[in-house]
């Protein structure tokens, strides 16, 4: 497994771990990835990440950062909405844009 994936995951466990500042760490961890995954052209694995941070800010209650984190790498698919990745990110912009309306 490369570096790219290993911070998303290193990012997700320091979320699960809840330990004080991991937040603001992880952050980063998800933001490094993802740059590092769009520099390289890896468009699927970019999406697993955004898909993640997107979670997190949604906890956080910041909708809008949220959804402009994972619309951002959605938005240049143009196929394979049927798959697992895709389908899961409209689902998780659908429910942030409902609870951002409410």
């Amino acid at each position: 497994m490369d570096s790219r994936r290993l911070l998303r995951i290193k990012a997700e466990l320091l979320l699960l771990q809840g330990e004080h500042g991991s937040d603001s760490v992880a952050e980063d961890h998800f933001r490094q990835a993802i740059d590092r995954l769009r520099r390289q052209g890896a468009l699927s694995c970019e999406l697993r990440a955004a898909t993640s941070a997107a979670r997190r800010l949604r906890d956080q209650g910041r909708h809008v950062d949220a959804i402009s984190r994972l619309k951002e790498v959605y938005d240049r698919f143009t196929e394979g909405f049927g798959t697992t990745d895709l389908i899961a990110a409209k689902r998780l912009l659908d429910e942030i844009g409902d609870a951002a309306a409410d």
